[in-house]
């Protein structure tokens, strides 16, 4: 008799996500016509998304985000998308802050993750001090240029 696990987890992953949808819209106190209509998709189906009927797709859930203020990537994490990452408070700060645009809070990643990345080098190197100034000047200069023009490229951006 074939196993049923894989089926069972996806079917477990939808109903999930679903109910942190819901959780997180009801926190927001947000309607589900509310919701649907900035998300630009039904209320009925986000409905069924809601009660674990449907699996959104990662476009879906990227609108819904964007209705919520949340982060997308917490979503895709929920829905098996992507694999969780390590946990950082300070990265879900950024990822949290409503006055920030997706491009300033790739940013503020892009210049967060090049600091952390810096100070493992510096420790594996055998550097007591890793915080030393090697390679900041670069990094905010690029953040910089890319916070002031969108059409440069941050390191996240040409690392994909």
């Amino acid at each position: 008799m074939p196993s049923t696990d894989g089926v069972e987890k996806i079917g477990q992953a939808v109903e999930d996500i679903g109910a942190y949808i819901r959780r997180q819209r009801e926190g927001a106190e947000v309607s589900l016509r509310q919701l649907a209509k900035v998300a630009g998709i039904s209320n009925p189906y986000l409905s069924q998304i809601e009660r674990g009927l449907r699996k959104p797709s990662a476009e879906i859930l990227a609108q819904i985000a964007t209705g919520l203020r949340i982060s997308a990537e917490a979503l895709y994490v929920r829905a098996g998308i992507l694999e969780p990452r390590e946990y950082s408070p300070v990265l879900d700060a950024v990822a949290a802050d409503p006055d920030l645009s997706e491009r300033q809070k790739q940013v503020l990643t892009d210049i967060y993750e090049s600091f952390r990345g810096g100070n493992a080098a510096e420790k594996a190197a055998g550097r007591s001090d890793a915080t030393g100034p090697e390679g900041i000047g670069t990094v905010l200069e690029e953040a910089v240029d890319a916070a002031v023009d969108p059409a440069v490229d941050t390191p996240a951006q040409r690392s994909s």
